[in-house]
């Protein structure tokens, strides 16, 4: 293939990057990739340990360095961003740049039920907080971020989309780049 197809997911935290990734990966029979893992992978950490150990600051350093790495590979894949990764040293420019990005914009109380106390164990940010507490974070989350989100070339809105939906937008939008 001369012209890889790259999509990259963003949303916020729990709004089902990885999962709808997989499940879109299998459609198109693509390689599916997890930018927390590829991080952990490389740098041979937990996401929650560099958090912890090293701080934020060298998180976003590392996630930057593995997507502009990602992205410059020479085959179609579809790739789960971390939830804040679009908005940090000009990630989503070069998503966009490199890539289809694709938003999935889940209502937040779907994305709550998601986010569990009993589930963010591998979340640093939602580590402690209580339902409502998660509800309040998400909310400043998305406020902070979707001016980021939004710059997607294509956003999928609700609790359900189908992989069959959004390659129908990927073809429209291919066709109307040529």
């Amino acid at each position: 293939m001369s012209n890889p197809l790259k999509v990259v997911l963003v949303g916020l935290p729990g709004s089902g990057k990885s999962t709808f990734g997989r499940y879109l990966s299998s459609v198109l029979n693509f390689p599916f990739y997890d930018l927390d893992q590829l991080i952990e992978e490389k740098h041979q950490m937990k996401i929650p340990d560099i958090f912890n150990n090293l701080g934020e600051g060298q998180f976003r350093n590392w996630e930057t360095d593995t997507l502009d790495w990602a992205l410059g590979r020479e085959e179609s894949f579809v790739l789960a961003s971390g939830g804040g990764c679009p908005c940090f040293n000009g990630n989503m420019e070069l998503i966009n740049e490199k890539s289809i990005s694709v938003y999935l914009d889940v209502p937040l109380d779907e994305i709550s039920g998601r986010l569990g106390a009993s589930r963010v164990q591998n979340r640093p940010m939602f580590s402690g907080l209580d339902q409502g507490e998660i509800i309040l974070k998400l909310k400043s989350l998305l406020i902070e971020r979707d001016y980021f989100y939004s710059q997607a070339k294509i956003k999928l809105s609700g609790e359900d989309f189908s992989a069959e939906l959004l390659i129908s937008e990927l073809i429209n939008l291919i066709k109307s780049q040529n």
